[in-house]
């Protein structure tokens, strides 16, 4: 190299040579002129020309041959490395990268041109069709026969055996299933010393139970209180009888065990009975009622905290455990206390007289009754069981659809149909996307849980275990817990934000009657006075909603005229029972409660833009404030409340609009092809549930933290309850600022905010 960097150098570089001319001047001396010059070519320059003397002048050096092939071989060789070095750089790799942990192979392949197959693209229509030709009664026979079990309560070897299963059936699917493990505390009956109720000679042992009432040993005056809500307890009041210290009998119905309990207790009683009064309860006298009185969801020893291990937080209860005795009793066992209650009559018109033929319901509180509760705390390891369809565009959103695997008995409709919903959903969507073609942009979850019965355990621990990032990523959860309860009519419970999806899905889901579709089948002209309710704090989907901020729904397509199925919390929950509601058409009622379920969690995985209506949240939360408006107006005029206005509660509300406006407009003008765009104004939508949970309230305290549906004095319904003005003052103040909040994360770029307040 180094004698072609010489050869090469030395034709580049110049040469300096002297010129001598030597020539007789006229004088006859001889004069020298020495000349420097650059260029070995030029012309000699002679000064003088005396009879043309001779000149002298050096020789360039010659370059030799080898010379000139070593510079052309120089040449050729770096133009040679300059080719390699560029192709090398700018060549794509043609090796798959390898994953952790396995094992590098090394092996030359050449470049290959493999032809992609067209991805098929199937719109709506192709997507339903294909989910209803999967989704049969005939499918749903099979499945409901092998899921229908003598029993299954939380933690037994039952429940522990079907969490193998689901998690088999998800490994079947290539669903990579994974399991949730919760260590809980369940309150169960001591099997050496029973519950008991005495009254006068009658001594009564009932085998039901209320799981979490307080325990020991009390005796009072029995009162009979209808169903417990305040409405009753305040009749009693009006009629003088006395309710502190007293053992109120109540009929099951209209609102929560629990919330029956906290009613009570806050009149001062000291326990509650509660039965089925034959006028709700259409079944035999001697059923046993089973339940819990935890006015929450979770473990009620773990509040705000997940169960993965006792030891790691200190002890502690939930502000929902009831500080009095709360026991079941049989509908003949109520029969026997009524004939002999005493006391005053209730007015016609109160509603307090049942469906027992054989008393009057008088109102009682002149003799006493004894009750006694010796249940025990046990500690039980609970599974949930999780598999997972990816999406293939944001795989990190994601649709939870639920099923609990426990019941307090067989659980079949309590269990039983949600389950198997569960299993053939996945199946279904599992095989759309291996044979049929369909790409989800985001994945499907589907959850198994246990210990549902004692106040969505399982659902509820899993949500404090990722409460600080479960909600950036869940889009919506679909309850299937009982979705079947009888045929002919259908109500649901859901976030407004999904109002939109559910009349949508309604329309397009054929009726299980044989004409038309669902919406027609409940009324199409208003629909949602029809369909709507409340979601109660004992729903399955509500904890998704008003602890993790996250839009839930369930549904339930029912009996006509009727609200809840009577057969929960009893054996008497069987194919035969759910048989005799359907009309003997159960397999059909769950291919369709499958198809609808389906259909809202395909749409809410698939669509470029989430199908959640912001739009929808805008007269709920009118209402909602209209009425504290009324309730400041009608304080401030009695003299009770001064130097406070219902004005920037009203301005928070306008910003909230206007943020809902903005998202919609910018629904209408985004490209729907646009990824990045899609994702952006999603993300906008998702935030809207999650921040309308209030942040200046405990999760521990107050775990159902929701402005709206939640429970707490955070809540706008709260306000117009308080008779504390200062309170009232501080609720207003921080509703206010939670409403402001949510309207300033839906608006998105923070130089956009809404700065009216």
């Amino acid at each position: 190299m180094d004698r072609v960097r010489s050869a090469f150098n030395s034709v580049i570089k110049s040469k300096r040579y002297s010129r001598f001319t030597l020539q007789r001047e006229e004088d006859g001396e001889r004069h020298v002129e020495v000349k420097l010059s650059d260029d070995a070519t030029d012309d000699v320059t002679e000064v003088g020309q005396a009879g043309g003397s001779p000149s002298f002048r050096p020789e360039p050096p010659h370059q030799s041959r080898l010379t000139l092939c070593i510079l052309a071989l120089g040449i050729l060789l770096i133009f040679v490395v300059g080719c390699v070095v560029g192709y090398v750089s700018h060549r794509k790799p043609q090796v798959e990268p390898v994953k952790c942990g396995a094992e590098l192979e090394v092996e030359e392949t050449r470049p290959v041109d493999v032809v992609q197959p067209p991805e098929v693209q199937l719109d709506r229509k192709a997507i339903t069709q294909l989910l209803t030709q999967k989704l049969t009664a005939q499918t749903f026979d099979k499945t409901l026969r092998d899921f229908d079990l003598p029993r299954r309560s939380a933690g037994s070897e039952e429940d522990m055996n079907l969490a193998n299963r689901m998690f088999g059936e998800f490994k079947k699917l290539e669903m990579e299933p994974w399991t949730d493990i919760h260590y809980v505390q369940l309150q169960i009956p001591d099997s050496n010393r029973a519950n008991r109720v005495l009254f006068g000679s009658e001594i009564f042992e009932p085998t039901g139970y209320l799981a979490y009432s307080a325990t020991g040993k009390v005796q009072g005056k029995l009162v009979y209180g209808s169903y417990g809500r305040r409405e009753d307890l305040d009749v009693l009041q009006k009629k003088n009888v006395e309710l502190k210290g007293c053992v109120l009998l109540l009929r099951a119905g209209k609102i929560s065990f629990a919330e029956q309990v906290e009613n009570a207790a806050a009149k001062g009683a000291s326990a509650v009975l509660i039965f089925p009064d034959p006028q709700d309860y259409k079944y035999i006298a001697v059923t046993a009622l089973y339940g819990h009185v935890h006015l929450g969801s979770g473990d009620p020893y773990t509040p705000g905290f997940p169960s993965f291990n006792h030891t790691q937080f200190p002890p502690t209860q939930s502000s929902g455990l009831p500080k009095i005795l709360a026991q079941t009793i049989t509908a003949n066992m109520a029969t026997t206390l009524l004939q002999k209650i005493g006391g005053p009559e209730a007015d016609a018109s109160s509603g307090f007289k049942g469906g027992i033929t054989t008393v009057s319901y008088r109102l009682g509180g002149s003799k006493n009754v004894t009750v006694e509760v010796n249940n025990v705390l046990v500690n039980r390891e609970i599974l949930n069981v999780f598999g997972v369809i990816k999406g293939f565009t944001d795989p990190d959103r994601y649709v939870v659809l639920g099923a609990q695997r426990d019941a307090w008995g067989k659980g079949y409709a309590r269990a039983t149909v949600g389950t198997s919903m569960l299993l053939e959903l996945a199946k279904a969507v599992h095989e759309m996307v291996e044979k049929d073609g369909f790409r989800p942009r985001r994945s499907l979850v589907f959850a198994s849980w246990s210990a549902g019965e004692y106040g969505s355990v399982g659902a509820t621990e899993w949500l404090e275990g990722y409460m600080s990032s479960i909600d950036k990523s869940v889009v919506s959860y679909i309850s299937l817990d009982g979705a079947v309860m009888g045929r002919g009519s259908f109500i649901a419970s859901a976030s407004p934000l999904l109002y939109t999806l559910l009349e949508s899905t309604m329309k397009e889901v054929k009726s299980p009657l044989g004409s038309g579709a669902v919406y027609d089948m409940v009324g199409k002209s208003n629909w949602e006075a029809n369909v709507l309710r409340p979601m109660l704090m004992d729903d399955p989907a509500y904890p998704f909603l008003a602890f993790s901020g996250i839009p839930s729904i369930s549904f339930h397509f029912i009996s006509p005229n009727t609200e809840t199925y009577t057969y929960y919390g009893t054996n008497l929950d069987s194919m035969d029972h759910l048989n005799y509601q359907t009309n003997h058409h159960t397999s059909e009622m769950t291919a369709v409660a499958a198809q609808f379920a389906g259909q809202m969690a395909l749409r809410l995985a698939h669509d470029h833009l989430l199908s959640l209506d912001v739009s929808r949240y805008g007269s709920i939360i009118t209402q909602a404030v209209s009425q504290v408006r009324r309730r400041i107006f009608q304080l401030s005029q009695s003299g009770q409340l001064k130097d406070v206005s219902h004005s920037w509660l009203s301005r928070a509300r306008g910003s909230f609009q206007r943020a809902a406006n903005s998202i919609s407009d910018a629904i209408s003008n985004t490209d729907v092809y646009d990824k990045e765009a899609c994702r952006i104004l999603n993300d906008r939508v998702m935030r809207v549930e999650h921040t309308l949970l209030s942040p200046y309230v405990s999760p521990i305290d107050t775990p159902f933290r929701h402005l709206l549906v939640g429970r707490g004095s955070h809540t706008l319904a709260s306000i117009t309850e308080t008779t504390d003005m200062e309170q009232l003052h501080t609720q207003l103040a921080l509703a206010t600022w939670n409403l402001q909040g949510c309207a300033n994360a839906m608006v998105g770029d923070i130089w956009d905010l809404d700065n009216e307040i």
